[in-house]
């Protein structure tokens, strides 16, 4: 599996830093559903091919007085996977690739936030984490992009977006089923749109 899935961690115009670690802390934020998902492109037969899922559940902590002690945590439910074409949806959701039936949540959760040049996100912060699927878990390090929405205040944190992404292995979860039809990397794209609890 490939573990280290890279893309430049940022927050745009204004949070400086974000760390995780263990124990989660600081302000929760809620999910906004129809702003967030999770997506995934894989090659089969020398075409691309895309899907979405819906995330299901985020636990977002951002401590901005002990960075250390924010986490993230996100899952989906792979039962509700749609991809351009039925026949791939039905063969993603089989037995032979994610096992929706027996394993249905796909799941992340931070364990660490490392910052990157200087203690900036800016400067390619790494998360590691644990990702669940197929009902394997394996260690991850993420890069990541947090924002605000455009034209808000520096220090209005109450909306936030985040995105993580990167490449994976599917095999590495057991998912070797259509081996000849599909490649075993699979690019996953996660956002979701959070709003601070008051």
């Amino acid at each position: 599996m490939q573990r280290h899935l890279t893309r430049r961690f940022f927050i745009a115009g204004g949070l400086a830093s974000w760390a995780s670690a263990g124990l989660a802390a600081g302000r929760p934020y809620l999910l906004i559903p129809e702003g967030s998902r999770v997506s995934f492109t894989f090659t089969s037969n020398g075409t691309e091919q895309s899907g979405t899922v819906p995330i299901e559940t985020t636990d977002i902590r951002i401590d901005t007085q002990n960075l250390t002690r924010s986490s993230a945590a996100v899952s989906a439910d792979i039962r509700k996977v749609r991809s351009n074409l039925v026949f791939i949806t039905q063969a993603i959701k089989s037995a032979d690739l994610l096992d929706a039936a027996n394993h249905p949540i796909v799941r992340f959760t931070s364990t660490r936030i490392r910052l990157g040049a200087r203690g900036r996100i800016s400067e390619g912060a790494q998360i590691d984490g644990q990702l669940t699927l197929r009902g394997v878990t394996q260690p991850v390090t993420l890069d990541a992009m947090l924002s605000r929405p455009a034209g808000t205040a520096v220090d209005d944190l109450s909306v936030l977006y985040i995105q993580l992404n990167g490449r994976l292995s599917r095999s590495a979860y057991g998912a070797t089923g259509y081996a000849g039809l599909a490649d075993d990397s699979v690019a996953i794209d996660i956002r979701a749109e959070l709003r601070a609890q008051t």
